[in-house]
């Protein structure tokens, strides 16, 4: 659940760093200088083409290096992109929280009656649930009624009251959520449902299949610190992608991946924070406890193969949330992932 990818598309000179929200957002930087360029005798001249959009909180990129054909290919790379931002643009109105009128919204306030939903609603909810069981409910997507006390931008932040959070704590189960007939009903009226955890994963994945099917056979999408690969670069090469040492401003990089039809997401607690009496509060709040995860870890990046990174959104939370040991062991139990737990002290055997 890390925010920012940031890369430069061709023709740009150095790496333009974006600030949203007033903090550090990036824990995945594809490295600029391996891939930013490509080199003579490779890949196709005009390419590559990239684009960025804001949705989701957070700044979106979408870069394509390779198609399936020459011609026309930048116009065309640049229409596929477009269409990339249109259909995030369509998941937001259903996934997003805060969006008057997305399902979520509409099962959030439906007083406990069934709501009618889209089924990519149906299906990420669907894995909130998964991932709610095998973590025993350390990952929990009704903890809305949490989430919605906090406010973690720098310029207007909100630390609730222990009571307000006590009370929300009361209507946070994953097993209040029934699913049938095209519907979602929560059983608690008062409960509320938060797929922060999973959905920019889940939308990366889908912009993936979008791209693919389009005829797409290199390319990067960047979801905050949801990062996809397709393909690889023109040449071969597998995509650079840079893990950032927590609190370096963007100016160190702890861990290279090299990825090629792969993702990777990272969740951070240094990423979007406040500071209130002396004590910092992070956006990773714990289902447990209402307030933000106390950990030993400062950052937890999952990999695997592309298509798996809504898995690996709530991987690299529920990590983060049970700390280096029990998080480690976690992970192991699961197939096909890896990861990378960082410290205070930098990456951890």
């Amino acid at each position: 659940m890390s925010e920012a990818l940031h890369h430069q598309p061709q023709g740009s000179k150095g790496s333009k760093i974006i600030k949203t929200l007033g903090k550090r957002k990036a824990v995945l930087l594809l490295i600029l200088a391996l891939i930013g360029v490509i080199p003579p005798g490779c890949g196709h001249p005009g390419m590559p083409v990239g684009g960025q959009s804001f949705y989701f909180d957070t700044i979106c990129q979408v870069t394509v290096y390779s198609l399936d054909s020459h011609e026309n290919e930048r116009e065309r790379a640049q229409e596929i992109i477009d269409g990339a931002f249109l259909l995030c643009a369509g998941y937001e109105k259903l996934l997003s929280r805060t969006k008057e009128g997305s399902d979520i919204d509409r099962i959030n306030s439906s007083g406990g009656r069934t709501v009618s939903c889209d089924s990519h609603t149906l299906e990420v909810i669907r894995r909130g649930i998964l991932w709610g069981e095998r973590s025993h409910g350390r990952f929990d997507i009704t903890i809305g009624g949490v989430s919605e006390l906090w406010d973690f931008h720098p310029e207007k932040p909100r630390l609730p009251e222990d009571a307000q959070i006590r009370e929300a704590l009361d209507h946070v189960d994953y097993r209040l959520i029934e699913i049938g007939d095209g519907g979602v009903r929560l059983k608690d009226p008062e409960a509320k449902l938060d797929l922060g955890g999973l959905a920019k994963g889940y939308i990366a994945d889908r912009l993936g299949e979008y791209l693919r099917e389009n005829g797409v056979t290199g390319a990067v999408v960047s979801l905050g610190g949801n990062v996809s690969v397709i393909g690889r670069k023109p040449g071969g090469g597998a995509f650079k992608v840079g893990v950032e040492t927590p609190y370096s401003e963007r100016t160190e990089v702890s861990k290279i991946l090299e990825l090629a039809d792969e993702t990777a997401v990272t969740s951070g607690v240094y990423e979007r924070f406040f500071e209130a009496d002396g004590k910092k509060y992070h956006h990773i709040l714990d289902p447990e406890t209402g307030y933000p995860a106390e950990t030993d870890l400062i950052s937890v990046t999952v990999t695997a193969s592309e298509g798996s990174s809504c898995d690996c959104d709530a991987l690299s939370t529920i990590c983060l949330i049970l700390g280096e040991e029990e998080g480690k062991r976690f992970l192991a139990e699961q197939e096909g992932v890896e990861g990378v737990f960082i410290g205070e002290d930098g990456i951890l055997p």
